[in-house]
């Protein structure tokens, strides 16, 4: 079953449990896969569709940051229960073991040097952990390998 395909067996779950949380976010989600696949005209795959939910797991968590820092608990909750929905139709995430032995395979078979080689190892990493780790996390990583 595709993972678009999961998705909508979902939302059909979550109407027949009347769980509306989880219904509206499962429902924004079909709209951003809905609206991707209008601008492109064309079906998308496992792995647009994972892109997807990435992206809206990254806004999420912005949220969560800037309602945190403005003291609004009850949009934080309401953000991070959005999030742990979305973050159920992404793969298996690799371990931060695995994550910092990807990136000095990177580096080293980019053969990078410096802070200014991070665009090669991160177009290296990009394809290999898309979907399966924090790309935000895994820059921070390059940056403190390169610079060090």
């Amino acid at each position: 079953m595709s993972l678009k395909a999961r998705i909508s067996e979902d939302m059909k779950s979550a109407m027949r449990a009347r769980d509306t949380a989880r219904l509206g976010t499962i429902r924004l989600l079909l709209a951003a896969i809905k609206q991707k696949e209008v601008d492109e005209r064309a079906e998308l795959d496992d792995a647009a569709v994972s892109g997807i939910v990435e992206k809206l797991i990254k806004q999420r968590k912005d949220s969560i940051s800037q309602f945190q820092a403005a003291g609004r608990d009850d949009l934080v909750a309401a953000e991070q229960a959005e999030l742990a929905v979305l973050q159920a139709y992404l793969p298996e995430q690799f371990s931060a073991a695995e994550v910092e032995a990807a990136v000095a395979a990177a580096i080293a078979e980019s053969g990078a040097a410096s802070a200014r080689d991070m665009g090669k190892v991160m177009g290296l990493l990009k394809p290999r952990l898309a979907g399966r780790a924090d790309m935000a996390q895994v820059s921070a990583l390059i940056k403190a390998r390169l610079a060090g």
